[in-house]
């Protein structure tokens, strides 16, 4: 297939800048994806739309203030970093040497340091320090070493929440709060499961008094599931891998719902990528522990773990897009799409969300 197959206009005034004034007020598009049927609902009709007896599965992961700027040493200019992962080499400090995306790539180059409001420096690794370095040439990702380790407490401080390129605004104080999900817990995201956005603890109470099961995994969102798609056929798309960990209690708990037949829903397609890793077709089972996923699902994959999908809408070309039109249908997914272009629906991170049937 191509990557134009999953193509889409939307207005600019659709592209979602700002939250809901209060989280959980959004609106909702129920998908049935055996007939196409399209149903405009509320996010607060959401526990009565869910079946008793599903499963909920949640990602919990929570977004790192990961999005840095610095001055350029040499010149003055400002450049900006997005922090992806902490490395370990010998040589550098724990918490010194980090994986970045660079803003204007081509102009950082190894060797150029860079300082910080608070007084400390960086420097970009060339491949003569940092074996990683020299398999990311050419590309937009450095290795960055700061002369003292930095940790979560410094990003809380100095970064920034990494809004996406098409919120084109800097983040503000009440990104702190609705950028991230009401059960987050475990830091490590470069971007929000966005799906998760919308639920209050109004909302999980009414689950839980539905006597609606739910239960979290893990992925920290990282390159995989935002970077775009460049290749003119999908199927020469290499996803990046994304980390992820299953608990017991989670594996247990996924696992009887399937061999019950009580559907399981995916909040996100976060939590898809990671039942869909872990599953075990041949024990049917999920599997509890670590792991990491380079899993690229697109029309053509069989779902093995999940029933019902919760999202919010997705970028023109995007895996996401791919993902959920392999779960309901590239034509029904684009019909729905026209369908809340249509009806004004909000798209993407801060926007509306749909329920897939």
């Amino acid at each position: 297939m191509k990557t134009s197959d999953f193509h889409f206009d939307i207005p600019e005034e659709l592209v979602a800048q700002q939250p809901c004034k209060k989280r959980g007020e959004d609106r909702l598009l129920v998908l049935q994806r055996s007939s196409g049927s399209l149903g405009d609902h509320m996010f607060s009709d959401f526990p009565s739309l869910i079946e008793k007896g599903s499963l909920l599965v949640f990602n919990d992961s929570r977004v790192r203030r990961s999005r840095i700027f610095a001055t350029v040493e040499a010149s003055g200019n400002r450049a900006e970093f997005l922090l992806l992962e902490e490395l370990s080499q010998e040589g550098f400090l724990a918490g010194s040497l980090w994986k970045v995306m660079a803003k204007n790539a081509k102009r950082q180059k190894a060797g150029r340091r860079y300082l910080f409001d608070d007084g400390r420096s960086a420097r970009i690794v060339g491949a003569d320090e940092c074996p990683v370095a020299g398999e990311l040439e050419g590309s937009e990702f450095r290795i960055l070493a700061f002369d003292e380790p930095i940790n979560e407490s410094w990003l809380e401080t100095n970064g920034h929440l990494p809004l996406p390129p098409y919120i084109r605004r800097e983040d503000v104080l009440e990104d702190a709060e609705r950028y991230q999900t009401v059960y987050a817990r475990s830091i490590g995201s470069v971007a929000a499961p966005t799906a998760g956005l919308h639920f209050t603890r109004e909302i999980l109470d009414r689950l839980d008094r539905s006597n609606i099961e739910r239960t979290s995994v893990t992925l920290h969102v990282g390159l995989g599931t935002f970077l775009p798609v460049r290749a003119e056929r999908i199927e020469d798309h290499v996803m990046h891998e994304e980390h992820y960990q299953v608990s017991a209690e989670a594996a247990a708990m996924v696992t009887k719902a399937k061999r019950e037949g009580r559907p399981v829903v995916a909040i996100g397609t976060t939590s898809i990528r990671v039942l869909e890793s872990a599953w075990n077709d041949e024990k049917q089972e999920l599997t509890a522990g670590e792991g990491s996923t380079n899993i690229f699902i697109y029309p053509g994959y069989r779902f093995k773990a999940v029933d019902r999908v919760f999202t919010n809408f997705h970028t023109s070309e995007s895996t996401l897009l791919m993902l959920v039109s392999a779960f309901a249908g590239r034509d029904v997914i684009m019909s729905a799409y026209q369908h809340a272009i249509e009806k004004r629906y909000r798209f993407f991170s801060y926007g509306d969300s749909m329920l897939i049937v």
